[in-house]
């Protein structure tokens, strides 16, 4: 992670997704810029919550883990969207684990800044109140999905969330085979049905897998499959 407080970049940022008028004016001097390598990660799931996060660049992964250690992805996230939002408002910790799946760069902001100057500002609360209700349903969704859904589908879903970045031009479809392990939990399923429903997909000309990488060849296909795309 890298901080700036490059004032003149946060304001493209803040007018460019029209949220400059959200902040307090008090609470702009706090506010500050923070940047993510792709895969590294933000935030983990029962850490302290000591900050609030606005996405305004690139793409990031929201994922849970059960008390066995099982995983589940509940959504990607691009612009406009908030982490930490729930936790600052309930005052607990940190719910879920945040990743970058490209580089990210986010609008950071201390609790202790925000109970000063944002608890009773009225556009911040509506903001707030707007992000966490769509979350709300986002979750519901995803659940519903990893439950009623068979793998391919949700193969299909999770490589194009994965693979591509509509603001990042550099990627190009590919997932490393690495992470297949962490794809097969957090998509439900056992490592070794994941490896079948490779090989189908990529029968049906899908995609390609080499050592390296799993390569999109047909996204258009893969949309076909997934029907929308409910980790986004």
């Amino acid at each position: 992670m890298k901080e700036s407080n490059d004032r003149e970049q946060l304001n493209l940022y803040l007018h460019a997704h029209q949220i400059q008028s959200i902040f307090p004016e008090q609470l702009l001097p706090y506010l500050t810029l923070y940047s993510y390598e792709q895969g590294e990660r933000i935030c983990s799931q029962g850490e302290p919550s000591e900050h609030v996060y606005v996405l305004v660049k690139g793409k990031i992964k929201v994922s849970t883990t059960s008390p066995e250690g099982k995983k589940l992805i509940l959504s990607f996230k691009t612009p406009l969207e908030v982490v930490g939002d729930i936790e600052y408002v309930q005052g607990m910790d940190m719910i879920n684990t945040v990743e970058a799946v490209s580089p990210v760069c986010m609008i950071v902001v201390r609790h202790h800044w925000l109970k000063k100057y944002g608890k009773e500002y009225p556009p911040l609360l509506q903001f707030l109140l707007d992000i966490i209700t769509r979350k709300f349903c986002v979750k519901s969704n995803s659940m519903s999905f990893n439950l009623m859904y068979p793998v391919e589908v949700r193969l299909a879903s999770y490589l194009l969330s994965v693979s591509f970045d509509e603001s990042n031009s550099e990627f190009k479809g590919q997932l490393s085979t690495g992470s297949l392990m962490d794809a097969a939990d957090l998509i439900g399923t056992s490592y070794r049905h994941l490896n079948r429903v490779i090989h189908q997909l990529s029968t049906k000309g899908l995609i390609e897998r080499n050592k390296a990488f799993i390569l999109v060849k047909d996204r258009e296909g893969l949309q076909a499959l997934a029907g929308h795309n409910i980790y986004e």
